[in-house]
Order: structure tokens, then sequence, then C-alpha cells
């Protein structure tokens, strides 16, 4: 999936709504993104996802590394 947008490890953000906070894509599926946001997964269209700015990846990778201490696992 070189060429596919938002590849599954991917940091994102959705391009209409802050609301979602910023995220990392679990698994793409045709047009569809799974993505863990902070607040939750949702499944969302590629073309409403953006690149995570670099402050949001920070925000995401410190959130993630948070859960996976707190309840281990892979986050």
């Amino acid at each position: 999936m070189p060429d596919t947008p938002h590849a599954p490890g991917a940091f994102v953000a959705h391009t209409g709504t802050d609301v979602y906070g910023p995220g990392k894509v679990l698994a793409a599926d045709g047009e569809h993104r799974r993505v863990r946001f902070v607040h939750f997964v949702a499944t969302i269209r590629a073309h409403d996802l953006r690149a995570a700015s670099p402050d949001e990846t920070a925000q995401v990778t410190q959130w993630l590394r948070q859960k996976q201490k707190q309840h281990g696992g892979q986050w």
C-alpha cells in the first residue's frame, strides 16, 4: 500500500473538525481508514483526513505510550 494516502501507521487528523483529536491509522479498506483517535476509534474516508502536524503527532504518540504503560498491549 505504498501509494495509498494515510496508510496504516500514519498519524492523521480530521480535515473538518478537531473534536476527534489526532489519531493513528490502524487499517485501510479501499477509501476508508480505521483510525484510533485519542477519544475513540472510527472509520473515516481517507479524503476526510490530513497528515497530522508535528505537535499532533507528538500528542498522539505520548497518549499511545501512556495507554500502553497503563494497560499493556499494542495501542
